[in-house]
């Protein structure tokens, strides 16, 4: 196993000779990978022994140790008593015998993705890799695979990129109610063990409240660089609870030791992080099931799932439609985001039919308006039209119910795209932010529209513009988002 002792000198060696140093100051340097920018929509996988009991959510491994919870009473009744059948107990049964990382890839390259983002480390310890950390990992047992490695070899084989996802610092309180009764887990379990540490509940999971050891952040340090220098993710996303206090000493050295290997690389890197767990413009900030009610002047990120109700697969599993899907991602996109969303496969696993069926709708979305999300900028506004999106996360089970009269506006070179988030069944649309008038006047558009086209028909549609704005009629019809594509000119070519 990995002697601690040198690995953390190696991290402080690394930080030590490289151009950015663990300060603030120092990583504000940093600068928003282009590619990411350019990407827009990436998979994000939750994938573990969770997936095996396949009940309420990836929260199972807690919530089956509270007393009286739901979760408490099905492991129960169908495993039995936690002192005979505790968490460990679903590791031999996570085996992963229909894994295929070349189909995985293959089919999130169809839907259109152009990153993907396994989580290799969940709040339950289990690591999805090999690692010289711990032996409670995926290569060592359950599938005895390195799930990471194989799905970075089928990922960048499709063209795409690789990022990786740690949950790890939750950790530290996740298992810990099962000390409260009998149960299978030790009362002071040792470094060795899954549940270790197990420590007391924070009073209120904040940026205060039940801080981690340094033994335990050590740990967390050393386990992230190993995930960088054994894998080379192009984006390193950490959950929610880094913004513990105790923790910001490390984030700077894993930011200082990940962004000083990429330069070693020649590679652009981007770390996501939530709430303000990072120092805003060191990293990439990222919205969990929510969205931005306005455009934003720096690059950005929703991470959200297919399903509502949880970010792994369950059997009850509630899938959001793929337009809806679509429609926040167009949003998303148009206010300077990008989205990644969630699959959560079976513990055998295959991908369920259901997310299957998502993916390839959106896929086949993307295969006609893929020009109007990749690679494009945000314009001079995000959009139009009277139906609101709420700010801030867990507000993706709120339905918008977009209609005719709401655009979404993308933007490259001489390119205006206004995206119609719902078809009218009349086929007329009015784009008030394009209407004539005079230079002197207000602060929308003013140039010249050249020519009107719509994604996915060769039938030119009837356009006109007035005072009172740009109005299109089309024969075409959809049940997803409907793109016009519009020529812009800012004056008038002499012949």
């Amino acid at each position: 196993m990995i002697d601690m002792k040198k690995a953390l000198q190696n991290i402080d060696d690394v930080i030590e000779k490289g151009p950015y140093k663990d300060t603030w100051a120092s990583l504000s340097s940093w600068q928003t990978p282009k590619w990411y920018q350019k990407a827009k929509f990436g998979i994000f996988i939750h994938w573990g022994v969770y997936s095996v009991p396949a009940f309420d959510s990836e929260w199972y491994p807690r919530n089956m140790y509270i007393e009286g919870s739901k979760v408490y009473e099905h492991h129960i009744k169908t495993y039995g008593a936690h002192k005979d059948f505790g968490y460990k107990d679903f590791i031999p049964m996570f085996k992963a015998e229909k894994f295929d990382p070349n189909a995985w890839a293959a089919l999130f390259k169809k839907a259109g993705a152009k990153y993907v983002v396994p989580v290799a480390e969940h709040h339950d310890g289990f690591q999805m890799y090999r690692s010289n950390i711990s032996h409670w990992n995926a290569y060592e047992m359950g599938p005895k695979r390195d799930i990471v490695g194989e799905l970075k070899a089928a990922v960048e084989a499709q063209g795409m990129t690789l990022g990786v996802s740690s949950h790890r610092i939750e950790h530290w309180f996740f298992m810990s109610n099962g000390k409260k009764f009998e149960s299978d887990m030790p009362q002071n379990p040792d470094r060795d063990d899954l549940y270790w540490p197990s420590m007391p509940d924070p009073e209120n999971f904040d940026a205060i409240d039940g801080k981690p050891s340094e033994e335990f952040m050590e740990d967390w340090l050393v386990r992230t660089c190993e995930l960088i220098d054994n894998y080379h993710p192009k984006i390193l996303y950490f959950d929610w609870w880094i913004q513990q206090e105790a923790a910001k000493p490390y984030l700077k050295k894993a930011a200082a030791y990940y962004y000083n290997r990429a330069a070693e690389w020649g590679e652009e890197v981007a770390i996501d992080y939530k709430f303000d767990a990072y120092m805003f413009g060191t990293a990439v900030p990222d919205i969990e099931r929510g969205q931005m009610a306005d455009i934003k002047p720096y690059f950005w990120q929703t991470d959200t799932a297919i399903a509502l109700n949880s970010w792994c697969y369950t059997e009850n599993n509630d899938f959001r439609p793929a337009g809806d899907i679509i429609c926040d991602l167009v949003d998303i996109v148009s206010k300077n985001g990008a989205l990644l969303l969630n699959v959560g496969p079976k513990a055998d696993g295959t991908i369920s039919d259901e997310d299957t069926a998502v993916l390839t709708a959106i896929g086949d979305w993307m295969q006609v308006n893929g020009e109007a999300i990749y690679d494009t900028h945000v314009w001079r506004m995000f959009g139009e039209g009277p139906t609101k999106v709420q700010d801030g996360g867990f507000s993706d089970g709120v339905k918008k119910n977009f209609t005719g009269e709401d655009f979404r506006f993308t933007a490259k070179g001489d390119t205006l795209f206004a995206i119609a988030l719902k078809a009218n069944d009349n086929g007329e649309y009015h784009i008030h932010s394009l209407r004539m008038q005079e230079h002197t006047a207000g602060t929308v558009y003013h140039g010249l529209v050249e020519s009107v086209s719509v994604l996915g028909t060769d039938d030119a549609p009837a356009w006109t513009r007035d005072e009172s704005g740009l109005h299109i009629k089309t024969n075409y019809t959809s049940d997803k988002p409907i793109t016009f594509k519009i020529k812009l000119r800012q004056y008038r070519t002499e012949k």
